[in-house]
């Protein structure tokens, strides 16, 4: 079943984005920009964080999360420890979350309006992993600049 598959992708490439918090060898750096880099890749887990436990936690899963996408990017220096638990608490909540959508279920409506026009499940969750590893790639580039 896609929800099965979309499951194991999202702990896949979330478990590379701890991956990469790991690889950095001076914490600090998780949060250094520098030129026309614009986002930390702190910020960049911020916003994964943010992301998909707004559109997969709340909204499918009926969590309580309240989103604030303004402070993903202008908070720093987490701890990294934080970060990862925050990422595992989030592998939780999918792997929660998606157990709930049947395989009808994909086809339909998702609830809110997100991207310019109404998308199915099936479609807006494949979007949420693209975006997803979209921002791995910067955080991986990011810190193979800066270290």
């Amino acid at each position: 079943m896609l929800n099965d598959t979309l499951t194991s992708l999202f702990e896949r490439d979330l478990n590379k984005v701890i991956k990469e918090l790991e690889l950095y060898q001076a914490e600090h750096n998780i949060w250094r920009i520098e030129k026309n880099i614009a986002n930390s890749a702190g910020n960049l887990v911020l916003h994964l964080i943010g992301n998909l436990n707004t559109y997969i936690g709340k909204e499918i899963g009926g969590t309580d999360y309240v989103r604030n996408r303004e402070l993903e990017f202008s908070l720093k220096n987490i701890p990294r420890e934080e970060l990862i638990a925050k990422l595992n608490a989030t592998v939780a909540v999918i792997k929660t979350s998606l157990k709930l959508l049947t395989a009808e279920d994909m086809g339909k409506a998702y609830p809110i309006l997100v991207l310019s026009e109404t998308t199915s499940y099936e479609y807006f969750l494949v979007h949420l992993l693209s975006h997803l590893d979209y921002h791995l790639g910067q955080i991986n580039y990011h810190r193979r600049l800066l270290e």
